[in-house]
Formats: C-alpha cells, sequence, structure tokens
C-alpha cells in the first residue's frame, strides 16, 4: 500500500509455517504495526521492498536462490534506513556474525521464537526509526488506509463511517486498475505509471498493492465520467512500456463492495488476459463472443485414430480443438493447461505401445509439461504443443522397419475398420492374398501375439465401451463387435477382463 500510517514489516522465511506463526502471533494493529508482505527467499525480497517500502525486515538466514546473509548485505547498500532482524538456528551463528556487521537490530533462534520475544525486538527496531508512526492518511483509533483496505480485500465487513476516510476518498466512484508485464513488474515501470497517474489525471486519488510478482492493483477513487481519462492515459503508458498491459473493472460506487470486484471481476479479467495478450487494456465491455458452440474432445477417436496410424487426421482434429479451445477465454487456466500435458501424456504412451522409437519424445515431454505450466498465455501453449507434435512427426519418420512394416500397417488398420463383421483369419488372407497359414506366421512374427488374439482384444475394448455408454443387451452388444455366439462373446471377456460383461456393466455403474 502506498500509506504508511503504521510500521511496516516484511517477512522473509523459506517455511510458509515460520512466515504464518509470526502473521499471527500479535495482534499488529494494536501494536502499531502492519504486515506488508511476505517472500520465500531473498530474492523474492527485493522485489517486494520497492513495492511494500517496510520499515523493518524479519528475515530468515539460511534459505534458496538468496540467503539472509547476501540479502542483508544488499538491502544495507540500497536501502540503509530499513532495519532488519534475522532469525536463525543454533548452529548458524557464524553467518549471524556477519550480518551484524551489516547492522541489523538484533537476531531470534528460531526454537525460542515468541511473541513476547519477537515484539520486543521489534520495537526496538522501530525505536530506531524515529518518524514511523507520522505518516500522512492516517484514519481514526489507529487503523490505516493499508489495514482497511486489505480487510476489505480479504473479503470482511468494515466499518467505513470515519471522517479520515472522507479525506482519503474525496471522489463518488471507483474503480481497480491492474497493471501486468511479460516479466516481473519492475521498479522503474511502477514509478512511470505513478508519475502518469499523478500529472496525467488531476482529480483522482489512488493506492497501490501487488497481486502477485506480475501484477500491480491500483484501487482508484475517481468521478465516473473521468473514468475514460484513465482508459485513454491506460492506452497510452502500454503503447510507451513495452510489455506492459492493463485491465480495468467498471465503476463502483461503495468502498465497501472493492472485496466483491476484486475477486469476481478484476480476478476474472486478469485471467482473461491469458487468453486475450493482445489488448493493451481490457475491459469487460470490450470481451469477445465466446464460441457458440464447443464441444469436448473426443479422445476415444483420437486414439482410434492414431492405433488405425491415421496421424494426419489425428493431429488435425487436435489442432483445430485447440483452436477453438483457446477462444474459450473463460476456462480455467490451469484446467486448459492441464489439457496441455494430458494430451502430450497420452500421444507419447501410444506411440511408446505401438512400438515407435519414442526416446527423445520420453525425454522432452517434462520440459513440455514445465514450458506450458510457466507460459503466460495460451499462445505461447499452443505454439508448444505445435512444436511437440513435430517432434512426434519426426519419430513416425524415424522409425525401424520392424515397426513400419507396410503390410503389417495396413493388416492392423484392416482389422481396426472391420472387427465388427463376421471376420476370419481366411477371408483376411484372401482380401491380402495370402496364404492362411503363411498370414498366421506373418500376423504372430511381426506382432508379438496371434491373430486371434489381437482381434479379441480390439473386440473386447470395443464391447467394454458400449457397456458403459449404450443401453442395449448384452448380447446386442456381442454382435455389435462380431461374435455372432453370446456364450463364446462372455468366455473371451471374461478371460480378458476377469470379469463377466454384466458385472463389468455393474461395477461401472457403481462408480
Amino acid at each position: 500500500m502506498t500509506s504508511m500510517g503504521q510500521c511496516r514489516i516484511l517477512i522473509v522465511d523459506d517455511e510458509m509455517l515460520i512466515r504464518q506463526g509470526i502473521k499471527h502471533y500479535i495482534d499488529w494493529e494494536q501494536e502499531g504495526f502492519l504486515i506488508v508482505g511476505e517472500a520465500s527467499n531473498g530474492q523474492e525480497a527485493l522485489e517486494l521492498i520497492e513495492v511494500t517500502k517496510p520499515h523493518v525486515l524479519i528475515t530468515d538466514i539460511v534459505m534458496p536462490i538468496m540467503d539472509g546473509e547476501e540479502l542483508t548485505r544488499i538491502v544495507k547498500e540500497k536501502y540503509p534506513e530499513i532495519e532488519i532482524i534475522i532469525l536463525s538456528s543454533f548452529g548458524e551463528f557464524d553467518y549471524v556474525r556477519s550480518t551484524f556487521q551489516s547492522g541489523v537490530v538484533d537476531y531470534i533462534l528460531k526454537p525460542k521464537l515468541d511473541a513476547k520475544g519477537l515484539l520486543k525486538v521489534l520495537k526496538t527496531a522501530a525505536s530506531r526509526i524515529p518518524s514511523f508512526q507520522t505518516r500522512e492518511k492516517q484514519v481514526d483509533h489507529g487503523a490505516s488506509i493499508d489495514y482497511i483496505l486489505d480487510k476489505l480485500l480479504s473479503g470482511y465487513e468494515v466499518n467505513l463511517k470515519s471522517a479520515g476516510l472522507e479525506n482519503a476518498f474525496p471522489y463518488s466512484d471507483y474503480c481497480l486498475l491492474g497493471v501486468t508485464g511479460a516479466e516481473t513488474i519492475q521498479t522503474t515501470i511502477k514509478s512511470d505509471i505513478d508519475r502518469a497517474l499523478g500529472q496525467d489525471l488531476n482529480q483522482i486519488e489512488y493506492y497501490s498493492f501487488k497481486h502477485d510478482q506480475h501484477t500491480i492493483v491500483y484501487l482508484i477513487n475517481l468521478n465516473k465520467n473521468d473514468i475514460t481519462n484513465v482508459v485513454k492515459l491506460a492506452n497510452k503508458l502500454a503503447t510507451k512500456l513495452k510489455g506492459v498491459r492493463f485491465v480495468l473493472t467498471e465503476v463502483f460506487q461503495e468502498l465497501a463492495h472493492l472485496g466483491s470486484m476484486y475477486k469476481e471481476q478484476f480476478s476474472n479479467l486478469l485471467m482473461y488476459q491469458f487468453y486475450l495478450p493482445n489488448s493493451h487494456i481490457l475491459l469487460k465491455a470490450d470481451l469477445p463472443e465466446l464460441p457458440r458452440k464447443f464441444e469436448k474432445f473426443n479422445l476415444d477417436w483420437f486414439t482410434g485414430e492414431m492405433k488405425r496410424r491415421h496421424f494426419e487426421s489425428a493431429f488435425n482434429y487436435l489442432k483445430e480443438h485447440v483452436r477453438t479451445f483457446s477462444k474459450c477465454y473463460t476456462t480455467d487456466v490451469f484446467e486448459y493447461k492441464d489439457f496441455f500435458g494430458n494430451i502430450i501424456f497420452n500421444i507419447t504412451i501410444l506411440l511408446s505401445n505401438m512400438e515407435y522409437e519414442v526416446k527423445k519424445l520420453e525425454n522432452a515431454k517434462y520440459s513440455y509439461f514445465k514450458t506450458i505450466d510457466e507460459a503466460r498465455t495460451a499462445e505461447e501453449a499452443v505454439v508448444l504443443l505445435e512444436r511437440f507434435i513435430e517432434e512426434a512427426n519426426e519419430c513416425l519418420f524415424a522409425i525401424d522397419e520392424h515397426s513400419e512394416n507396410l503390410n503389417m500397417k495396413k493388416l492392423m488398420e484392416y482389422i481396426m475398420d472391420h472387427y465388427a463383421e463376421q471376420l476370419t483369419l481366411t477371408e483376411v488372407a484372401k482380401h491380402f492374398h495370402f496364404n492362411p497359414s503363411y498370414l498366421s506366421n506373418y500376423f504372430s512374427t511381426h506382432n508379438n501375439e496371434g491373430f486371434i488374439e489381437y482381434l479379441n482384444k480390439i473386440r473386447i475394448e470395443e464391447a467394454t465401451k458400449l457397456l458403459i455408454k449404450n443401453t442395449e443387451s448384452i448380447s446386442e452388444i456381442s454382435g455389435m463387435v462380431g461374435y455372432s455366439d453370446h456364450s463364446y462373446f462372455c468366455k473371451v471377456f471374461k478371460k480378458m477382463k476377469g470379469v463377466s460383461p454384466s458385472q463389468y456393466r455393474r461395477k461401472q455403474t457403481l462408480r
């Protein structure tokens, strides 16, 4: 927050339980302190300092990425006015001693961390900051603007009937402006935006706080008619500041509505940016129309096409689905990315089961999982999936002669297409101009299972789908997958699945 009426504290520790414990040890407001942020390592802390403007840093000494010793040294060089308190374990005194050379206030042993001891050290730190309580924009009873906004954003009800609030928010309306960047929001970018808001928009008041490392949020107090000026300024800044984009909520009249506006409209607009990255400023009124019809991905059909080695049609279907999926901007981003990860996993397994050489693909898939998870836009995720498909196609062209035997491919495709018919080895041999005995040996040699075993496997797999999805009788289903003898179908089914068709259907229904 921009207001600093109380002594502001930033907590830095890689253990979440320690951070949560410190936050709940003390009634911070009553004691004159305010927790303005928390970080899990020194690098995160340095990013937060410019935004949260802390008076005191409580930091662990041993952390990943950047430890407390290095953090202390950098902070004291760049922000000598910030007081630092060290948390340590018994065996870390050599590190602690080095931080004292940089001018820390004191250190606290984690095993002995309690409210009384922590408060004593904090008051010592506060006593070294003469002006920490004399800040502007202070509200009655010691509750700062920061504290009130934090409560509202968290969904708490707050008594807003305060003369101090009238002075802090003199205009009739409010809106939330979000600033996001391709990388973490830098201090210089925030300074540019603060300066523009102050110079270009005269009749507004604003407060800023950090949504995450990629997003700064501005609560803007203004008259409703001035909202067009905010839009113009955001467009101007987006053109000037490379990689910066904005979201802007609708105007709301009551400060009490801050929490609901933040949770519902503002957070949704931020999510929509993942799918609509080319808008300089995203407003609810400007959202495009959603696709009228969007069908769920047909994994069974896709798998069938892959098994028949109809790779081009399978991949074209996948690409078309993803193109439409990416227009459904209300989809949860985690759900969207999860689809990409699952389809990459399924393709790799399918090709491996079909005896393609997928070692390169296997090694690459974890990198794809990671980069898709880190993708900042839907466009990035689509590019990654298309790159994976290209690698999969390379595996298809690089297969060995045994796996890609053209005659074997045609045989398996023929069986997949005609399994529901009264198919026999003799008929298949006749279709391919083979001697039946030769075809039987050929099939077993190149597929590691006999013709009948393979045909039964295809039929039973299709039967399981029909038992779950269809209401036909088991006798009818046996005919639908190519068995003229119902009792033989039941015998084969139980041998392959361990249960009878009726037991299988019953078990699936009860799930």
